[in-house]
């Protein structure tokens, strides 16, 4: 089967697949899909409809939409409450573009001398400075964080 498309430019070469018969025609050699009943053109992917009395229309519902059950990482450190900046870059001609400036946020397992044990924690690279500095119970303390439960 050949299906006929018109377009208002001359394609200048021919690809596989396509013929270029006048200056505003073009013809899609297609491969029938027997699923679907459509024919998908090989040149850019267009799905042309080849027989509506064979096509059964089903009732499409859409699918409710909800939001997903993953929790979602913030970029946000839980020690110091460092979160994204905003800033604008700015070019040549004074012409500003938002952007933001992220936390470093690291993924990092330190040692909870209270529970013996190692604790998986994302944290800022500040956060770690203080940890290092004053120990993870006092800055997790002063925080609100509860190490017991992760």
């Amino acid at each position: 089967m050949a299906a006929s498309v018109v377009f208002g430019f001359t394609p200048a070469a021919t690809s596989a697949g396509v013929m270029a018969t006048s200056s505003t025609k073009l013809h899609f050699r297609t491969k029938p899909n027997s699923d679907l009943g459509f024919l998908a053109s090989q040149l850019s992917g267009i799905k042309i409809s080849s027989n509506h009395s064979l096509i059964s229309p089903s009732p499409i519902s859409p699918a409710p939409l909800r939001p997903s059950l993953q929790p979602i990482a913030r970029r946000i450190c839980p020690f110091t409450g460092k979160k994204a900046n905003k800033k604008n870059l700015v070019s040549f001609s004074n012409h500003k573009t938002k952007k933001l400036q992220f936390v470093n946020l690291q993924y990092k397992k330190v040692w909870w001398e209270a529970g013996k044990r190692f604790v998986k924690l994302r944290l800022s690279t500040k956060a770690l400075k203080t940890i290092e500095k004053n120990g993870l119970d006092a800055v997790a303390k002063k925080a609100g964080i509860d190490l017991r439960k992760e």
